[in-house]
């Protein structure tokens, strides 16, 4: 388990998340027509697309019987938050169709961004993933309806839908 990391429970009815304390990071699966759909939470917006980069990894797979084969870490710039959280998922889909790997953890900080936007630096602990045991439809790419990225007295949220 991710050292932030508090809560992370799936939706047992509703669309709140439960057991979101002020303070907790933790993520959901929440039921979606044809896609995933996760929402995730945390004090900050770097915890917060982490914890969706989770939420997106156990939709799909279980990576308890793998093994770290090796990291990535890479800097992305945006001119929105909702952006980087965009541009960070679609770093998964990619890693896993050029490279064949999937994150077993990530980590995100914060950066300075020369410019308007703002920027994050992501560093992936990757398992290869024909290692991991299937328990979803794998995702294909990142849907832009109904994303969203804020923060607010309680924390960041965000929601994102992920076609598969």
């Amino acid at each position: 388990m991710h050292p932030e990391t508090t809560e992370r429970r799936r939706p047992v009815d509703g669309r709140e998340p439960v057991g979101k304390q002020p303070g907790a990071s933790g993520h959901r699966a929440v039921p979606h027509t044809a896609d995933m759909q996760v929402e995730a939470w945390s004090p900050t917006a770097e915890g917060c697309i982490g914890e969706a980069v989770r939420a997106m990894v156990e939709g799909f797979a279980d990576t308890s019987g793998t093994a770290v084969v090796g990291e990535r870490a890479y800097v992305v710039t945006a001119s929105s938050d909702a952006d980087l959280l965009v541009s960070v998922l679609e770093e998964v889909v990619y890693r896993m169709d050029a490279d064949g790997e999937i994150p077993l953890d990530v980590e995100v900080g914060s950066i300075r961004s020369a410019g308007a936007g703002r920027g994050v630096s992501v560093r992936f602990r990757m398992a290869d993933a024909g290692t991991a045991v299937p328990v979803g439809a794998v995702p294909k790419a990142v849907s832009l309806h109904d994303l969203h990225l804020r923060g607010g007295p309680g924390g960041w949220t965000c929601r994102v839908t992920l076609d598969v």
